[in-house]
């Protein structure tokens, strides 16, 4: 399944021959239907299996349309924000132009990405991964997609049509989880009324995701690393050896390497999971992706509720571009979910969860830009640190812009930044580049 178009056809189009495809398996399936006069287990067992890969395609299409759509719409914002900014260096296209050479080389991933640097080289680490069968070791924190990566890495492999097992091996008890993880034989513990297949025997020829690794006990270390050398498990109460042949992707918010060195982690096992290593980048590192995930979650959002999707007013939206996220991208799409929920037609600032809602002091601080008076008469703590924060990163911009006589592409080489996203920076704190550039003029005439 491929969601991209290849080659020389734009993003933006579609093409005409995954649809017409799709149609075509649709009436095979339709016409075996329609004429069939009587249907065996075992091949009404196969039409389901076609009808579930059909679904499938067709959710894959889905995924890209709304793809395009917010890709279109943030590079659309990004291009009208850098109109009056000199031509953009050859060096600050490169991650636009790895972004789109992972999708013309029909890279599937269900959602949508920006330019980040190190985003890029863990997708780029994932497609050279995917097509073997090498343990892949996820790190980052909560919410910044782990789970996801994981499916990418199982989509874009051979063992796509096969199963994806996931596991969240901090949530199972201790007592459960050899249970849990290779089944177990009847009357072989209180409750066992049948015979029970584990996780690693349902993910058998596919792949088994083991998310928060790091909160795995020692003696469930032990027998995973077992599983990990013999490919074979044994089911409580039960001496038959089963092979298994899984891959494994696991996933952690947790340092395992210090774990390791602190003794509550495996050493051994750390190095068997982690052959291939992926880092994902927390959201308040890769906010050029913001606007992308902002437009992608309201458009999934409007899907659910079956309704059109919320307008933010210019407020709203400059607070989620600024906000720093601390449960990543998933609180992102709750925040977004829920603004579509309690909204109307537009969502603002009273819509957000109180906790995060900003104060009027600070509103005004935001709308303003921070002084010392501001910092003094913030109203809290949190008020005061955003204030403070404001104003050093202004102190910062206007330092930088003078350093290099207001030439904002130069200022974002050197910062290492997107340059759409420090025309944001600049625009939020009212920083027009151009009266540096006038100001380095004046000296100069003055020289």
């Amino acid at each position: 399944m491929k969601l991209y178009n290849q080659g020389a056809t734009p993003v933006s189009v579609t093409s005409p021959v995954s649809f017409a495809g799709l149609i075509e398996k649709i009436e095979i399936l339709r016409s075996t239907l329609r004429w069939a006069s009587k249907l065996d287990r075992p091949e009404i067992e196969k039409l389901l299996k076609q009808a579930t890969t059909l679904r499938d395609e067709v959710m894959g299409l889905s995924h890209k349309e709304r793809f395009v759509q917010a890709a279109s719409s943030a590079e659309a914002a990004s291009e009208s924000a850098a109109e009056a900014a000199p031509p953009q260096p050859e060096v600050e296209r490169l991650p636009r132009e790895r972004r789109q050479a992972l999708m013309e080389r029909s890279f599937i991933f269900e959602g949508t990405f920006g330019d980040n640097p190190r985003l890029l080289e863990a997708l780029e680490i994932a497609e050279k991964a995917a097509p073997t069968d090498l343990p892949v070791l996820i790190d980052g924190e909560s919410g910044t997609g782990k789970e996801l990566m994981a499916k990418v890495i199982h989509a874009n492999g051979a063992r796509t049509d096969k199963p994806f097992i996931s596991v969240n091996c901090g949530a199972i008890p201790d007592s459960l989880l050899e249970s849990e993880l290779f089944g177990h034989k009847k009357g072989a513990f209180t409750g066992a009324s049948n015979d029970r297949r584990g996780k690693f025997e349902s993910a058998h020829t596919g792949t088994i995701f083991l998310d928060e690794i790091g909160e795995l006990p020692l003696t469930g270390q032990v027998k995973l690393l077992r599983v990990l050398e013999a490919h074979e498990i044994q089911r409580v109460g039960s001496d038959e050896i089963i092979s298994v042949d899984a891959r494994i992707v696991a996933a952690t918010n947790k340092d395992l390497r210090s774990m390791s060195q602190a003794g509550t982690f495996r050493e051994d096992l750390f190095y068997r999971l982690s052959v291939i290593h992926v880092s994902l980048p927390a959201l308040r590192e890769r906010r050029d992706e913001i606007p992308l995930l902002v437009s992608y979650f309201s458009d999934e959002a409007a899907g659910m509720l079956r309704r059109a999707p919320v307008r933010l007013t210019p407020r709203l939206r400059d607070f989620l571009l600024h906000y720093d996220y601390p449960g990543n991208i998933r609180e992102l799409r709750n925040l977004l979910y829920r603004l579509s929920c309690l909204a109307g037609d537009t969502a603002d600032l009273p819509h957000l969860p109180q906790d995060i809602r900003p104060k009027p002091a600070a509103l005004a601080v935001v709308a303003s830009g921070a002084s010392g008076a501001d910092i003094a008469m913030a109203t809290s703590l949190s008020e005061a640190k955003r204030a403070a924060s404001d104003e050093a990163e202004r102190a910062f911009l206007e330092r930088g812009l003078q350093e290099v006589g207001g030439t904002v592409a130069e200022l974002a080489r050197r910062f290492d930044m997107n340059r759409s996203h420090l025309q944001m920076l600049l625009k939020k704190h009212g920083i027009h580049s151009k009266d540096f550039r006038a100001s380095r003029q004046a000296e100069a005439g003055k020289g």
